[in-house]
């Protein structure tokens, strides 16, 4: 059999977990993961966890926060004034919100605080600062 190498074709099932045991994601219920190693494609300490697996292979690893979307970077979070909001808006600790770039791309922004005339976004990944748990079940290695 072989094994998986760091530029390796893998399918692979996977359930992701916080630290508090709650699932974000899972591939479980649909097609496997189908990826190419080496890419900058994955997070790194899901690439590292791969490494040396055989198909049909299952195992848990743990991911520290460094290895996976890094911690939570203060410059990221912005205030926005109420005012420059959508009028019909009412926004809520937790919301999602979507901001276009000056180059016309999107990005994903949370709402992390709403005050009286202004909200603070915040625009780190919904999972940064997080030590993540990931189920893997090799599928396949190509």
């Amino acid at each position: 059999m072989s094994k998986v190498k760091a530029d390796s074709q893998v399918k692979v099932h996977y359930t992701g977990k916080l630290s508090n045991g709650q699932i974000f994601d899972s591939s479980v219920d649909r097609e496997p993961l189908d990826v190419k190693l080496g890419q900058g494609s994955l997070i790194p300490g899901f690439e590292k966890g791969l490494l040396d697996m055989e198909a049909n292979d299952k195992k848990t690893i743990v991911i520290a926060k460094e290895d996976a979307y890094g911690e939570k970077q203060k410059e990221l979070f912005q205030t926005v004034q109420k005012s420059d909001l959508p009028q019909d808006m009412e926004p809520k600790v937790d919301m999602a919100l979507m901001a276009t770039n000056a180059d016309g791309s999107e990005r994903q922004l949370r709402v992390a605080e709403v005050n009286e005339n202004d909200i603070v976004v915040d625009a780190n990944h919904p999972l940064a600062g997080e030590d993540l748990t990931f189920e893997l079940e090799l599928v396949e290695v190509q």
